[in-house]
C-alpha cells in the first residue's frame, strides 16, 4: 500500500477524533469582535500537516489555516528569530526545530505558556525527553512535541549495483558498523568510477555522528561553549572530514537546487536518513525515484537527527484557537496522521507503538518496514543537549565543512575557524 493511500485512510479514521470544536469562539475574529478566525502556521521541511489541517478546518468551522513553509531550517530560524523579537511577523503557531528548542525557551516571555491552555494534562502523550526539552525550568510548557528523527542511512541502489557492492538493505548495513568502515567503503565506491559520488555533502554527516555521541556537543546547560573539551566533538569532525580528504564527496551545500538535483540525477550514493529525510527524498525524486533509494543501518548504531515542537508566540491574536491547532496536530492521532502523510516518526509512545507505525512498510523504498527500523530504537532514544546558541554555531561548522570539501581550507583551518566563529556567537570570542 503506498503511502499517500495509508494516509487518506488514516485522515478519514480520524474524522471526529477529540479536537475540541472551536465554533463558538472561531466566530470572535480579531479580538473576538466578529468575524472567521484566520490561523497562519509556520513549518519547514516536510511535517506532514496537508490533511490533518484539513480536518481541523472541518471540525471547526470558521477557522482556516494556511501553512507557510520553508525549506531549510538554516533559512527559516533566523526569520523566526526576528519575528518573535519584533513582536509581529510570526505565525500563530510556529515549529521550533529541536537544535533550536532552548534558544527560544530562554525567551519564554514572548511564547503562550500551553499549560494555560488544557497542555498540562497531555504529558503522557510524549516521551519524557521530548517534554522536558519544550519546557522551561520554572515549569512554563512553550512547546509540544512534534516528531523526532530516529537514524537510519539511505543508499541509491542502482548506483551500489553499478559499483559491484551488495544491494540488500541487511547486507548493506553490514558493510559499515563504523564509521571508519563506512569511509572504507566509499573508497571501493569510488574507485569503481560510476560517476557519482559517495556522500552528497559531509555537512549532514556531522549532524549525525554529533548526535550519536549525545551529551553536550556545543554549549553546556550554562550556556558555556565546550567545543574544545568536548573529545567527541572533535572526533565527528574528524570523521567526517576524513570523508572529504578521501574524495567521497560532491560538495553540494544540504538543501540547495544542486543538492535536491542530486537526489533526483543519482549524482551521489548515500545520505544520513533520520525518518522525516524520507519524506523529502520521495517529493524530490518524484516518481522516477520508485525504487531507487533504500535504508541500511547507520554506522555506529542508532542516533537521533532533529525532530521539532510546536508553539504559540504571544504576538499571535488567536492564542486560544491556537493553541487548540498545535495540541490538535501534536496529539497521538495528529502524529499518526504526520507519520501516515510523510513519516514524521512520532514522539508520542502511544503512536510508536501502534500498528500504523510498527508495521508500516513504505512502498516507495522498496516496501521498506519504516517503523520496524525506526520505531523500536526511538523508545530508547536519549536526548542531545543543543544551548541556545546552537543555530549559530552549528551556521559556523556548515561554513567551515565546506570549506573543507571545497578545498578551500584544510581540516585545520576549518575547525579553528569553527571555533572561533562560534566563540563570538556566543560571545567569548
Amino acid at each position: 500500500m503506498t503511502m499517500r493511500m495509508r494516509g487518506a485512510r488514516a485522515a478519514a479514521a480520524l474524522v471526529g477524533g477529540g479536537a475540541l470544536v472551536l465554533a463558538a469562539t472561531a466566530c470572535g475574529g480579531d479580538g473576538g469582535s466578529g468575524g472567521d478566525v484566520e490561523l497562519v502556521i509556520d513549518t519547514f521541511g516536510v511535517m506532514g500537516y496537508d490533511e490533518r489541517i484539513k480536518q481541523f478546518e472541518e471540525e471547526n468551522p470558521g477557522v482556516t489555516v494556511e501553512e507557510r513553509n520553508v525549506t531549510d531550517v538554516a533559512d527559516y530560524t533566523p526569520q523566526l528569530q526576528q519575528n518573535i523579537a519584533a513582536g509581529s511577523g510570526a505565525g500563530d503557531v510556529v515549529a521550533i526545530e529541536e537544535a533550536n528548542i532552548a534558544q527560544f525557551l530562554v525567551q519564554a516571555d514572548k511564547f503562550a505558556d500551553l499549560n494555560e491552555y488544557g497542555g498540562a494534562d497531555l504529558k503522557d502523550d510524549f516521551l519524557e525527553w521530548k517534554w522536558e526539552q519544550g519546557t522551561t525550568p520554572d515549569g512554563a510548557l512553550i512547546g509540544l512535541g512534534t516528531d523526532i528523527g530516529g537514524m537510519g542511512m539511505c543508499y541509491n541502489v542502482p548506483l551500489f549495483e553499478d559499483a559491484g557492492l551488495p544491494t540488500d538493505r541487511e547486507e548493506v548495513g553490514e558493510l559499515w558498523p563504523t564509521w571508519d568502515d563506512f569511509i572504507e567503503t566509499g573508497e571501493e565506491f569510488m574507485e569503481a568510477d560510476t560517476g557519482a559520488s559517495f556522500v552528497s555533502t559531509i555537512q549532514p554527516y556531522f549532524r549525525a555522528v554529533t548526535a550519536q555521541a549525545g551529551g553536550e556537543p556545543f554549549q553546556d546547560t550554562e550556556g558555556s561553549l565546550v567545543l574544545e573539551e568536548n573529545d567527541a566533538t572533535r572526533d565527528s569532525y574528524d570523521t567526517v572530514t576524513d570523508m572529504s580528504e578521501a574524495g567521497l564527496s560532491a560538495s553540494l551545500p544540504i538543501w540547495s537546487d544542486e543538492w535536491n538535483a542530486g537526489i533526483q540525477n543519482n549524482t551521489f550514493a548515500t545520505l544520513p536518513c533520520p525518518a522525516w529525510m524520507l519524506g523529502h527524498i520521495e517529493s524530490t525524486a518524484g516518481d522516477e525515484g520508485l525504487g531507487r533509494w533504500d535504508v541500511a543501518a547507520v554506522p555506529g548504531g542508532g542516533g537521533n537527527w532533529g525532530g521539532s515542537f510546536l508553539a504559540v508566540p504571544e504576538q499571535s491574536e488567536h492564542p486560544e484557537e491556537a493553541a487548540e491547532l498545535a495540541k490538535f496536530l501534536t496529539s497521538p492521532e495528529g502524529q499518526l496522521s504526520a507519520w501516515n502523510e510523510a513519516n514524521t516518526l512520532p514522539s508520542s509512545p502511544e503512536a510508536l507503538e501502534s500498528p500504523d507505525v510498527t508495521e508500516f512498510t513504505r512502498e516507495y523504498f522498496n516496501d521498506l518496514p519504516v517503523g520496524e527500523i525506526y520505531a523500536p530504537s526511538a523508545l530508547e532514544l536519549e536526548p542531545v543537549y543543543y544551548g541556545p546558541d546552537t543555530q549559530s554555531i552549528d551556521d559556523a561548522f556548515r561554513a567551515a565543512l565546506e570549506s573543507v570539501e571545497q578545498g578551500q581550507a584544510s581540516p585545520k583551518e576549518g575547525w579553528d575557524t569553527a571555533v572561533e566563529e562560534s566563540k563570538r556567537a556566543v560571545g567569548e570570542g
